[in-house]
């Protein structure tokens, strides 16, 4: 299909599975205690958390997010853990917040218990690298919930969206930050105004995701990719890297790479500085220490 070339893509050797047996094909599954989220350790040193409401199409909730939060956390103290992937269903990664949750709340409660502070307060703070696979929809938290990630891959059946416009409030969990951010103002404002959806091809285009599938089986297995190849990497380097890029958000060019230029001499300071160089210089395969 010609409107689809434009598109990256990565061939999968798993493409003509469904979704839930490529899974299980290929991933090791780790006993929890958790209702509404899946854990896997796929790869070596990469986990995959996967969204797991299916009747509500994964409807955002507290209860989820004391979850996900909960396995976040013991991933990025868990030295085995490098990265992680998160993503949902084929029919949605996650299709919005849970309105039954709410939908009779008043201000008082919403603002003197701080509601949805915790959908994002632990996603922001990881210090690992954290990509989302995004399939069907993605809407309202949904969508907020991927902008919260480092690295967002989608497939072409991806529907992404702002629509709390609808509903009579707007974005809560970051969306008219971090998407005006990705895609600039006069766009976001005109997503977030009318409340319209926008596909997954199109948030590639927009550089709202830095990668684009045919498939969602695809798409799942090249976050997975991507990750195992971020745990290939020495982990101070990843840690800092990603510091350093979130701080551009916070910061003016100036600012942003005096910032950098400190991170980066630190680095010096490591072994695996020494390491990564000599074996460049040596054309050898680096062996990192995390040191």
């Amino acid at each position: 299909m010609k409107s689809i070339r434009a598109v990256r893509v990565i061939p999968s050797k798993f493409t003509s599975y469904n979704l839930p047996r490529l899974w299980r094909s290929y991933s090791t599954a780790i006993e929890s205690p958790y209702e509404h989220i899946k854990v896997s350790t796929p790869k070596p040193g990469v986990g995959l958390i996967t969204l797991n409401r299916p009747k509500a199409l994964n409807a955002l909730f507290t209860p989820l997010f004391i979850e996900l939060n909960d396995c976040l956390r013991k991933f990025d103290a868990d030295d085995s853990i490098g990265a992680t992937v998160l993503t949902g269903s084929q029919k949605a990664f996650a299709a919005g917040a849970d309105i039954k949750e709410m939908k009779d709340k008043s201000f008082a409660d919403a603002y003197g218990h701080d509601f949805i502070e915790l959908w994002s307060s632990t996603i922001t703070s990881l210090k690992k690298p954290l990509i989302s696979a995004v399939n069907g929809y993605a809407l309202g938290g949904g969508c907020e919930l991927a902008l919260m990630t480092d690295i967002i891959y989608t497939s072409t059946n991806a529907t992404f969206g702002q629509p709390e416009i609808k509903l009579g409030v707007i974005p809560g969990a970051g969306g008219s930050q971090r998407l005006t951010r990705a895609i600039g103002k006069s766009r976001a404002m005109d997503l977030i105004l009318t409340g319209e959806n926008f596909s997954g091809k199109q948030a590639y285009e927009w550089g709202v995701a830095a990668k684009c599938f045919e498939t969602p089986e695809e798409c799942v297995e090249g976050a997975l990719a991507t990750a195992e190849k971020i745990v290939g990497m020495g982990r101070l380097a990843v840690k800092a890297a990603k510091e350093v890029v979130n701080k551009s958000q916070d910061l003016g060019i100036r600012d942003g790479v005096e910032y950098e230029r400190r991170i980066f001499h630190g680095l010096f300071g490591s072994r695996d500085q020494k390491i990564g160089m000599t074996a460049f210089a040596e054309k050898k395969k680096a062996e990192w220490s995390n040191e």
